[in-house]
């Protein structure tokens, strides 16, 4: 990702969602070209310079410090979660020689402890939201349609964002699928932020803009928005409605993996269609004796990329 053109970008489409009178700026009654703050407004909010301020939007300054940087945070009234992305932004790590990343695996341990969950769906996550593994009801919840042996393999692992965005049993999947879409694009540009350097998650960027139109006018807003815990409504084509909550639960063990739960409260009619749908599970698997995590994938190499963040 070019890090000082998405600093430009993002701070452009914040000064575009403020008015001046939502700053206590008059507005003079005139009709402007642009929407939102000029930036002559936005520097004068944040006690700098228009040419600085006008250098840092283009790019062409890379040490803004910590000052100007809470200030301008100030102005545009963004969110923790939109203030630490400008902070990613600003001071993008010393680039590194461009290496092919190792593929990832879910360590052995990993996998037997979601496998020895089989009421709870549960699923292995890498930071760019490669399914590393998941167990039986995991599976069946989220890509019943899928091969269950995919995420063992790198080369047809499933990708939890791309699938969103371009297959079409998990677009129907989502209740609200536009709301599910803005939440997992806010969550993958906080990972680009923290990882500018990190080749595949661009490449899994770069391609999905050209296969998804949506996703291309998502990405063009650049949301951002840390999301690891929340609740999903699903209409899943085998028990219908479901209403879950989730956690996404980073593992503590150096791999940026983590590990995405869902549940329901005991009693309610989302609790009894898991029931269900775990039944299912259980009896097609012992007729066919497909495994459902992945006992026989190598341990993972360490992970090139610090990618990681919210959940999708």
């Amino acid at each position: 990702m070019d890090t000082p053109t998405a600093l430009g970008e993002f701070l452009r489409t914040r000064r575009a969602q403020l008015q001046p009178e939502d700053v206590g700026l008059p507005s003079h009654g005139t009709r402007r070209r642009v929407p939102g703050l000029r930036r002559e407004e936005l520097a004068l909010l944040a006690g700098v310079s228009i040419t600085y301020y006008t250098h840092l939007e283009q790019g062409q300054s890379t040490n803004a410090s910590d000052s100007v940087l809470d200030a301008l945070a100030r102005a545009l009234r963004l969110t923790p979660d939109e203030h630490a992305h400008l902070l990613d932004l600003a001071r993008p790590p010393r680039a590194k020689r461009a290496s092919s990343p190792r593929p990832e695996y879910a360590r052995a341990t990993t996998r037997r402890l979601i496998g020895a969950m089989p009421q709870v769906p549960a699923v292995v996550l890498d930071g760019r939201n490669n399914v590393l593994a998941w167990n039986p009801l995991g599976h069946a919840l989220l890509a019943g349609h899928l091969d269950p042996a995919s995420p063992e393999d790198p080369a047809v692992r499933p990708n939890l964002t791309r699938m969103l965005f371009l297959d079409p049993h998990t677009r129907e999947l989502y209740t609200d699928w536009k709301g599910e879409a803005r939440i997992a694009l806010a969550a993958l540009r906080l990972v680009a932020g923290r990882n500018p350097e990190d080749r595949a998650l661009a490449e899994l960027i770069g391609s999905l803009m050209l296969q998804s139109p949506d996703f291309a006018s998502l990405w063009s807003k650049h949301p951002v928005r840390d999301c690891t815990v929340g609740t999903k409504t699903l209409h899943h084509p085998v028990v219908g409605a479901l209403t879950l909550d989730f956690e996404s639960l980073r593992l503590a063990d150096g791999t940026n993996h983590r590990m995405l739960l869902y549940s329901a409260p005991e009693g309610s009619p989302s609790d009894a269609a898991l029931r269900m749908l775990s039944s299912l599970t259980a009896g097609a698997a012992g007729a066919s004796g497909t495994p459902g995590t992945g006992r026989g994938t190598p341990e993972p190499a360490p992970a090139d990329a610090d990618a990681g963040g919210g959940e999708r």
